[in-house]
């Protein structure tokens, strides 16, 4: 999907169409690339010239196979020949180039700079979200950078949700779609998606668990270990590599869906299913707090065996806690978790989008 890095970087910028230049880099996984790739085919696609640069291009190939219309996907070295766009946006503290830096101060009207962070239910998003932070000295001396935080509420940035999405995701055909891949559940099977980090506790969740399961295993390290681990009346399907397209299809044909990191987690909010989330550990344990704040928000309006339940699953998952009779009991409780999830997709569902807020705080529309 990537175009030509030859492809003219002088995009019309012009109000009605404007150019918005979104940086990312690749740590260690390939989360922080797919948000940004959602975000800038959603800005895209409601009309305006998206640039994706990165210093690793190759998973575009899967995640998003097709070419969509205003959006370049170019490598992270070639932007020291760019010519800025309206906006620019430095996503998760990736430090942008220097010449770029430059190239942006030397603009008659200077871009709109963001940085863009980690999403988080923590207090602290509502109090950091639109700070500003001019820059006194360097190729960037004149600018100003503004903090942008995704989050849960409308104090926040909100999250990514494509126009139509939650239709979308109410009006898929789950089983037919997974029978015409060859990954259709046996009569009387639930099916889960897998997708976890190395660190996770799987046999203490496949015991958990029980019988009468369907796995989909995600590529990653549970392709491999979960298999071995499988109890009687559980079977397992190792999948390839799915465009993002297709792995928003998964989520929303699958009973449980077992997420990581950032970009799965969010899309399986609005997949409307129970979701465990694996959270991104940290050797400091700031990923503790970060977890306790999302189970506060997200189960506040979940009855009270639910709420105390299915944060003691999310608590064992994440290594925070021992595997306790509660942590099952919570697998056995998925009508109501299913209710529960299609109620906190509401509340999000009724909120303005991280696209409509991002467009807004940038000036270039109206908006929360």
């Amino acid at each position: 999907m990537p175009d030509s890095p030859a492809e003219s970087s002088s995009a019309a910028q012009t109000p009605d169409k404007p150019t918005w230049d979104i940086f990312c880099r690749v740590i260690d996984n390939y989360g922080d690339l797919g948000v940004c790739l959602r975000l800038a085919r959603d800005l895209a696609q409601r009309g305006a010239q998206a640039r994706l640069w990165s210093d690793d291009l190759s998973p575009l190939a899967w995640m998003q196979p097709e070419p969509v219309e205003g959006l370049s996907c170019r490598p992270w070295a070639d932007s020291a020949r760019a010519e800025p766009g309206d906006v620019v946006v430095e996503t998760f503290g990736c430090e942008l180039p220097e010449a770029f830096v430059a190239a942006m101060a030397a603009r008659p009207v200077t871009p709109a700079w963001i940085n863009l962070e980690y999403l988080s239910a923590e207090s602290y998003v509502e109090r950091s979200h639109g700070l500003r932070s001019p820059q006194f000295s360097g190729p960037g001396a004149g600018l100003e950078k503004r903090f942008f935080y995704p989050g849960f509420n409308e104090r926040t940035g909100g999250l990514l949700r494509e126009p139509g999405l939650i239709e979308a995701a109410t009006s898929h055909h789950g089983d037919a779609w997974l029978a015409t891949r060859g990954w259709g559940r046996q009569p009387g099977e639930r099916v889960l998606s897998l997708f976890a980090y190395p660190r996770a506790p799987l046999a203490e969740f496949l015991e958990a668990l029980g019988p009468g399961w369907l796995l989909l295993l995600c590529p990653g390290a549970p392709q491999a270990e979960a298999p071995p681990l499988l109890r009687t009346g559980q079977r397992a399907i190792a999948l390839p590599h799915l465009s993002q397209a297709d792995y928003d299809r998964l989520l929303w044909s699958c009973d449980l869906n077992l997420v990581r990191g950032e970009d799965s987690f969010v899309r399986a909010q609005w997949a409307g299913q129970p979701m465990l989330w694996q959270i991104y550990f940290q050797d400091d344990g700031a990923h503790g707090p970060k977890l306790e704040a999302f189970l506060a928000q997200s189960l506040a309006g979940a009855p009270e065996a639910l709420r105390t339940n299915w944060s003691a699953l999310s608590r064992a998952w994440n290594g925070l806690a021992p595997w306790t009779s509660q942590a099952a009991d919570a697998l056995r409780e998925l009508t109501a978790a299913t209710a529960h999830a299609r109620a906190w997709r509401a509340e999000l569902g009724g909120q303005l989008d991280l696209s409509s807020r991002l467009q807004a705080f940038a000036g270039l529309s109206s908006g929360a």
